[in-house]
């Protein structure tokens, strides 16, 4: 189990910082255009650590950090020209970190199809799954909460009304059997 656990441990790593990216860009309202980029060579790297234990010799090797190299910067390119001041302007904040996500989203995913790595094409897929998410939960925080306050609220008015009414209710009772 260790063994396991320590062997998906990049994966892991990589999709909370993606999720933390998000949710700290979220609650800043400022973007984190270096984080984002260190998180795409992060997952690069890791897209070589996974195939590198598969390719055998050195020009398979270099074939393998060339191809992936190439990968990520196409998708370092197209995460830049979204954070051109023109292109961002017409994105807030936070849409701009749903954006950037999807492009390391779908810069992952197509690594690990790319690569045959069902890890890696997880990895992405459960990045994609992220961003409506994170974008659901960002909409319907203000629903929890008055759902939460309402819930508390007739906690409350039960806790308080059954503590008042067990004498009450039964002089009812029996004055109600009498008649």
């Amino acid at each position: 189990m260790t063994r396991l656990l320590w062997q998906q441990l990049p994966y892991i790593v990589a999709l909370v910082l993606a999720i933390a990216g998000v949710a700290y860009t979220n609650a800043s309202h400022q973007p984190l255009v270096g984080y984002w980029e260190f998180l795409a060579l992060a997952v690069g790297m890791v897209c070589v650590l996974n195939k590198w234990p598969e390719v055998d010799g050195k020009e398979a090797r270099w074939q393998l950090i060339w191809t992936q190299a190439l990968h990520w910067v196409a998708v370092l390119v197209t995460m830049n020209i979204m954070l051109v001041s023109g292109v961002q302007q017409m994105l807030p904040t936070p849409a701009t970190s749903l954006v950037l996500l999807t492009l390391l989203t779908l810069g992952t995913f197509l690594a690990g199809v790319s690569l045959l790595s069902p890890q890696i094409a997880f990895l992405g897929i459960a990045m994609g799954i992220a961003v409506p998410a994170i974008s659901w939960l960002q909409q319907s925080v203000i629903f929890f909460l008055l759902s939460a306050i309402l819930l508390i609220g007739l906690g409350i008015t039960f806790w308080l009304r059954r503590d008042r009414d067990p004498g009450e209710s039964r002089a009812n009772t029996s004055s109600q059997t009498e008649a």
